[in-house]
C-alpha cells in the first residue's frame, strides 16, 4: 500500500485557521478516522472531482474537510476544514450508529 501524502496552499492553509481555527496539519488525522463517511462534491467538481468528508480528528473534534484526490489516491490535497456543525455532528453518529447494526 502506497504512502498517503497530504498536500496543500499555504496561503489557504493561512486563512483557514484565522477562518475556522483548524490547520490543514490538524485535518490530516481524519482521514484515519475508520468511521469516516465521504460524500462527492458534485457543486465543485468542475475542474477536478473533489469530496467531502466527515471524520473525527486525533483530537477527537468531528470535522468537516473538502479535498481532492491526486496521482494514484494516494496523495490527498486539502482546501478547507472546518469544525462539523451540530446537524452534522449528529449526521455522523447517527450513520456510525447504523452501521454497526
Amino acid at each position: 500500500m502506497n504512502e498517503i501524502v497530504f498536500t496543500w496552499d499555504e496561503k489557504k492553509n493561512t486563512s483557514n485557521i484565522i477562518k475556522h481555527k483548524i490547520s490543514f496539519d490538524e485535518a490530516q488525522s481524519a482521514f484515519f478516522d475508520d468511521m469516516g463517511l465521504l460524500f462527492s462534491d458534485e457543486e465543485y467538481s468542475i475542474i477536478e472531482e473533489r469530496f467531502i468528508l466527515l471524520g473525527k480528528n486525533e483530537k477527537l473534534k468531528i470535522l468537516v474537510v473538502c479535498h481532492c484526490y491526486q496521482e494514484d489516491d494516494s496523495h490527498i490535497r486539502i482546501f478547507s476544514a472546518r469544525k462539523a456543525t451540530k446537524k452534522e455532528n449528529k449526521y455522523y453518529w447517527e450513520k456510525n450508529y447504523e452501521k454497526r447494526i
